[in-house]
């Protein structure tokens, strides 16, 4: 569907300048922007490249000089990728996995469906699953017995929600995500090697070989309005009381979240992060890529952890971390520094020692 820029400026609540006529069917990076799309020029780096490209129109910084530019017209924002937002949504015509109830899906007669759902191609709903209004369920998913899923929903290919999930309005699961698989909990009859060391820092003591028992995961995953997880990211289900992810989070893809864990509101789970069982997490915290979470700790709100880092104990609200272990990022970048100088600092000292240890001439 085309937009004209006028349109694509309304909506977004930007100025538009120039020719607001012109119609956008796309979006562009500016060097290979067509006569109808829209180049994405969000900073004056990026507008150096729109002479490489045929864009009439672009959207610029507010104040932007868009007719030096050689454009046409032009949507001026004050926060441009703020507006992308808005703007990638109305663009994007989403997964079509076409209308109704594919005959080949396989539903319980149990389950209710809500008014408006699609269900794609070889999709399992099992018994009293409840699937809410307008929902969109891709190809191949799966969910299980009991589950409960909000209006508005959009699960992509082979997504599974076992049994006994309950998600609010407005859920995205992208392909092959896994919501409310069993916890990693096993325990040994005696004290294993593991809760000793953990408890003398270090000392086993006598190794004992040991069986590991399972421990059921008898609670489920409950997840807010508005959640996001990306491709093959895993929520387990909780061992007694349930996991839970609070509204308005985003998960990426690869993430793992431990059973037990409590995820607070808006918070941002980057690539490959991992929250470890019975962890708490407050509200509007961020986690670079790769960011590790030890189990049992408490991380306070509006934290933010850089790419890489593990956290291993308790962080108070508002903090920024970094490293492993993961510290406070001003001491960290310190550290940082301080082993860097070492080669230097080294070879300091061995000249110092020779200059002490040589008998002085002039004696």
């Amino acid at each position: 569907m085309a937009y004209s820029v006028k349109e694509i400026a309304v909506a977004l609540g930007c100025e538009a300048a120039g020719a607001t006529d012109i119609l956008i069917d796309g979006l562009s990076e500016p060097g290979d922007a067509g006569p109808g799309q829209l180049a994405m020029a969000l900073k004056p780096e990026y507008a150096d490249s729109l002479s490489k490209g045929a864009a009439r129109a672009a959207i610029l910084w507010a104040g932007a000089d868009w007719q030096a530019m050689g454009l046409e017209a032009a949507i001026l924002a004050s926060r441009p990728r703020f507006a992308l937002s808005g703007l990638s949504a109305m663009i994007d015509p989403g997964p079509e996995y076409g209308d109704g109830i594919h005959p080949t899906a396989v539903i319980d007669p149990s389950a209710e469906i809500g008014v408006g759902t699609r269900i794609g191609p070889f999709t399992v709903v099992g018994p009293r699953a409840v699937i809410g209004a307008n929902s969109t369920i891709g190809p191949q998913c799966f969910i299980g017995a009991g589950v409960r899923l909000g209006a508005g929903a959009l699960l992509r290919e082979q997504v599974t929600l076992c049994h006994g999930v309950t998600i609010g309005a407005r859920f995205i699961a992208q392909t092959g995500a896994r919501v409310g698989a069993d916890g990693f909990s096993f325990v040994t009859p005696e004290e294993s090697g593991v809760e000793r060391a953990r408890s003398t820092l270090g000392d086993q003591g006598q190794v004992k070989s040991q069986s590991w028992a399972r421990i059921h995961s008898v609670g489920g995953v409950t997840v807010g309005d508005d959640v996001e997880i990306g491709a093959n990211a895993c929520i387990d289900r909780g061992t007694v009381r349930d996991t839970t992810v609070g509204h308005g989070t985003k998960i990426d893809n690869l993430v793992q979240i431990g059973h037990n864990a409590i995820i607070g509101n808006d918070c941002l789970l980057c690539a490959m992060a991992a929250v470890g069982g019975s962890s708490k997490i407050g509200n509007n915290c961020v986690f670079g890529g790769q960011s590790g979470i030890s189990d049992n700790i408490f991380i306070g709100d509006n934290v933010i952890s850089g790419g890489g880092s593990k956290i291993l104990s308790n962080v108070p609200s508002g903090r920024v971390v970094l490293g492993y272990p993961a510290t406070k990022m001003d001491a960290q970048m310190e550290t940082y520094k301080a082993l860097r100088r070492l080669p230097r600092l080294l070879r300091d000292i061995v000249a110092l020692k020779k200059a002490v240890s040589k008998p002085d001439e002039s004696d």
